[in-house]
């Protein structure tokens, strides 16, 4: 019979799938490897797919949407209450095939590729933070337990940290000096690749369709902020200004669009110049 719905449970290595037809009945019911997914997809009519919002399901949804297929993602919390017995692959399976077909059902938008670049980017620049952060605590450590205390804030830590590496405050033994200009280092190279992370990802919105659009739509918004016409001049625009939608004003539109894309563009790339001078 012609399968309607199905209930995909992910894993690393071994798939779970439910499959119901119209009536409701079970239709398959069987473990899948890796390697066989996108071919069990592949040789189905299209149909509706239900899959928890979990690590790598944007993958999937995406891979399996390239067949017709309607792919929809369900928070687990909201697939965990149609679970009937104990929690197996199948028992997840049969819930989120039963849970994807209820009308009040809340889904999770599909990430594309570029949005999950830089969902990554950001964690990576999270991941750079804290650890930064970490480095900076065990140099304040390290130093409180030679008498030498250290104002609040990055700049102090790292300015205490070169003047040992320098050799600038004899009272720190060799070993210990090494091992704080080291994190010293570690630090400066997580803001070199944090703000470099951050410059490309300026310079992606700065180039991209939408990043232009909002330019347009700001400079738009700037340039209408002129001074209200007189009641007495209705038929010219006051002086210093020009009407809306003249050809100096579309001009000046254009020329503001361009400056400030072109700012954004070289404010990124110095950033950029900055960060790699710096390392």
């Amino acid at each position: 019979m012609e399968i309607t719905t199905i209930g995909l449970d992910l894993a690393k290595s071994v798939y779970q799938v439910h499959a119901i037809n119209d009536a409701g009945e079970v239709v398959v019911r069987r473990t899948l490897r890796r390697a066989q997914v996108l071919r069990f997809f592949e040789q189905l009519a299209p149909c509706l797919v239900g899959i928890e919002a979990c690590g790598t399901s944007h993958y999937w949804a995406r891979e399996i949407r390239r067949f017709g297929h309607e792919v929809r993602l369900m928070p687990p919390a909201y697939v965990k209450p149609y679970v009937k017995r104990g929690k197996t692959d199948a028992s997840d399976a049969e819930a989120i095939c039963e849970a994807v077909g209820r009308p009040t059902m809340r889904y999770v938008a599909i990430k594309s590729a570029e949005q999950q670049a830089a969902l990554a980017l950001h964690r990576t620049r999270d991941l750079f933070v804290k650890q930064r952060t970490q480095l900076v605590n065990m140099i304040r450590g390290l130093l409180a337990e030679f008498g030498i205390e250290i104002r609040r804030g990055l700049e102090q830590a790292l300015m205490h940290a070169k003047g040992i590496a320098a050799g600038e405050i004899p009272v720190i033994p060799p070993l210990a000096a090494k091992m704080i200009a080291g994190g010293r280092s570690s630090i400066s190279r997580r803001g070199c690749a944090r703000s470099s992370a951050s410059c490309s990802l300026g310079i992606a919105r700065a180039t991209s369709p939408n990043g232009l659009r909002r330019s347009l739509e700001s400079a738009s918004s700037v340039l209408r902020r002129s001074p209200p016409r007189s009641p007495t001049r209705t038929s010219s625009a006051p002086a210093g200004s020009s009407p809306l939608g003249s050809a100096l004003h579309r001009s000046s539109i254009r020329a503001a669009v361009r400056n400030g894309w072109d700012e954004s563009r070289r404010w990124a790339t110095n950033i950029c110049a900055d960060c790699s001078s710096s390392v």
